[in-house]
């Protein structure tokens, strides 16, 4: 019988990225789940239950900002904490925008393994 493991959605427009997240996270036992834009994000956010999101916060069509308010928004989802991630240098700006749509952390690229999955397991 196979184990019904906590998931993870990941949100990015780049599959090369998804393959780090994968590498970096598979010694942690979570079901990854990925999606390459915000729309496809809310759709699979209202399909399955997420103990956390990582949104890119660059993204054509709908940034990251958008889809995690989107998100935050609706009951079912408004519970699931948002990291996002940013290849932008730290600007305070920014950083409120993206606390202000809901995140409850900002990461900057390129990622270090160790803090990311530290941060991933604190909300596992």
């Amino acid at each position: 019988m196979k184990k019904d493991l906590p998931k993870l959605l990941v949100v990015d427009d780049e599959a090369n990225n998804h393959r780090v997240y994968r590498r970096i996270l598979e010694s942690l036992d979570v079901e990854l789940i990925t999606a390459m834009s915000g729309q496809q994000a809310l759709l699979e956010a209202y399909r399955h239950n997420f103990f956390l999101i990582l949104m890119d916060v660059q993204m054509p069509c709908m940034d990251g900002f958008e889809t995690a308010t989107l998100l935050l928004d609706h009951p079912k989802t408004a519970h699931v904490p948002v990291i996002f991630i940013t290849a932008f240098a730290k600007e305070e700006n920014f950083e409120f925008k993206g606390y202000k749509a809901g995140a409850v952390d900002y990461l900057i690229k390129p990622i270090n393994d160790e803090i990311l999955r530290s941060k991933v397991h604190v909300f596992r």
